[in-house]
């Protein structure tokens, strides 16, 4: 996969998807849903079964993919809100997002979606590299019709405020099949970053897709009704944008990585596997997703990896792939020799996770988690006690060895604590100087 001079750079196309769960997808099994675009596509390349979001919420695992770094070391470990006093996020305005890494291979970049890494300058997606961006700038949308949030309009066209009518789903799907369209024109490669904000919350699938739903799986409740509906609504929606590159002639030198921003979210029915727990914490499944990467001819079909890997790496996988130097810090590690050979492995390495967050629940501190040599261990509320698991011999974290696993404890909480102390340099909340 390295590159001679007169072979064109791939276009990227990252799609992420909002809170679906890792068995919300008919790739796996899952009786009650289908979903055959993303099964299609996740077959022609490489399925990865042990990839993680680099946060149980949004705003963070957003910076993580876009800076290949941990969220936290970039100013985001929590979520980034349009009121004040509910942010626990400011990106750090000196971040290299991999948009403008991308630029210097002469790549136009664009992100279509939901962007949730700040609302104003100078952290609005055209000034951290986007060429365009035509999308919705907050964090979520109380209505996929109205698209409000706050009763106000966050949705965009670069610095124009729109409002474009229909159901969010379809207007970001219709919006990059118009993207892929425009750039099939053009000599230079495209970074298209599709962020769907399906299947978040509230779950209002279109009426027609809920009554197929109904008529198929008499069986299910309504709830689980209306997320299924709404996920595959989305699958539709994946399979037009996959049919446009393929009607433009791009399919065959796109890398395409599709993945999840955190687990599916228990109150509403998603289906995270036997995985315990959902979005917002941090047992398996609020951070184990559904992930797999794509490219006609380069990445084999069919291929399998368990390899642990996480949003992060991302960034450095693209990177090498283009030929994109990276000149400074970053945490993640590329993918490159798995997607050659899927039975290599990574050199060994602790991973983390950290999250901030308001309320009586959390009161501004922190949750976390770290993985070392399959051991893991966790905070999962900020009065809680840590919890030790072997995920090797425990994969649904059944067993906590806590007290009987000592040294483990000791030595895991170091580690962490030393992540969090770096973490700790880098301010979260915009100053005055700002």
């Amino acid at each position: 996969m390295h590159f001679c001079p007169t072979k064109k750079k791939p276009n990227i196309l990252v799609i992420l998807t909002d809170d679906l769960g890792y068995h919300d997808v008919s790739y796996y099994g899952t009786p009650d849903i289908r979903t055959p675009n993303i099964d299609n596509l996740c077959k022609a390349g490489i399925r990865f079964d042990n990839f993680y979001a680099n946060s149980p919420v949004c705003s963070p695992t957003r910076a993580a993919l876009l800076s290949g770094r941990y969220p936290e070391m970039v100013g985001v470990p929590g979520l980034v809100r349009y009121r004040a006093d509910d942010n626990f996020g400011f990106l750090m305005p000196d971040a290299m997002l991999l948009p403008k890494l991308l630029k210097q291979e002469h790549y136009h970049t664009a992100i279509i979606g939901k962007w949730n890494l700040g609302l104003e300058t100078p952290n609005t997606p055209n000034e951290k590299g986007f060429d365009f961006f035509h999308g919705f700038l907050d964090d979520m949308m109380e209505d996929y019709s109205t698209h409000l949030r706050h009763g106000k309009n966050f949705m965009r066209e670069n610095q124009q405020v729109v409002n474009p009518k229909g159901h969010a789903t379809d207007i970001f799907t219709e919006w990059a099949v118009d993207y892929i369209h425009k750039q099939s024109k053009s000599q230079d490669p495209f970074f298209l970053y599709l962020a769907y904000n399906a299947p978040h919350t509230p779950i209002q699938p279109p009426a027609e897709w809920l009554a197929k739903v109904k008529v198929r799986e008499p069986h299910i409740s309504e709830k689980r009704a209306k997320l299924v509906a709404l996920i595959e609504h989305l699958d539709d929606g994946v399979g037009k944008v996959i049919q446009a590159l393929k009607e433009r002639g791009l399919y065959e030198n796109t890398l395409i990585v599709f993945l999840s921003d955190n687990g599916g979210e228990l109150s509403v029915e998603a289906n995270n596997g036997a995985l315990r727990g959902g979005k917002g914490s941090m047992y398996e499944g609020g951070i184990r997703v559904p992930a797999f990467l794509v490219w006609a001819n380069e990445i084999k079909a069919g291929a399998v990896s368990t390899q642990l890997a996480l949003t992060m790496d991302i960034y450095p996988t693209i990177s090498e792939i283009t030929g994109a130097s990276i000149n400074h810090s970053i945490d993640g590690q590329s993918l490159l020799p798995i997607l050659k050979k899927p039975s290599e492995k990574l050199a060994e390495r602790p991973v983390f996770f950290i999250r901030r967050e308001g309320n009586r629940q959390y009161g501004g501190q922190t949750i976390q988690a770290v993985i070392a040599d399959n051991w893991k261990l966790l905070q999962n509320t900020p009065y809680g006690p840590y919890e030790l698991y072997h995920l090797s011999d425990d994969p649904l974290e059944k067993h906590n060895l806590i007290t009987s696993q000592v040294d483990q404890h000791r030595s895991l909480q170091h580690l962490l604590m030393k992540q969090i102390q770096k973490g700790g340099s880098v301010p979260w909340q915009k100053t005055e100087n700002d």
